[in-house]
């Protein structure tokens, strides 16, 4: 399990924002200082994903759902959001986590942002 701060949130380099799915407040902040995305569901962190990043690429390295949040698609949310967000930043993407490599491989409209092995982001025609 990884360690989510809480007090992570408070670093003046974090930034956070709401994904526009499900009724409830689903926030995912992300913490550069610390190199982690955490995700919370009405202001309680019950996810995160561990990522390095050099320049512009970026690789998700660790997803984890603490276990009383598990199975409520919280960690295909978190990842949703999180591919967004570096899509709109134009970042690059590679995945070392096998939740990530298995939501990438089943969730093919991130191809454009996620780098398939050593070969270049595919682009969206």
């Amino acid at each position: 399990m990884i360690t989510l701060t809480g007090g992570a949130q408070d670093s003046a380099e974090a930034k956070a924002y709401v994904p526009t799915s499900g009724d409830d407040e689903f926030t995912i902040t992300k913490n550069p200082d610390v190199g982690i995305y955490e995700a919370a569901l009405d202001g309680v962190t019950v996810a995160g994903v561990v990522y390095s990043r050099v320049g512009k690429h970026v690789t998700l390295l660790a997803t984890s759902v603490f276990p009383e949040f598990r199975g409520k698609g919280i960690a295909a949310r978190l990842l949703s959001g999180v591919l967004d967000e570096l899509r709109a930043s134009g970042d690059r993407v590679t995945v070392s986590c096998p939740f990530a490599t298995a939501f990438a491989r089943s969730h093919p409209e991130y191809a454009d942002v996620i780098i398939d092995d050593d070969r270049p982001a595919r682009q969206r025609h």
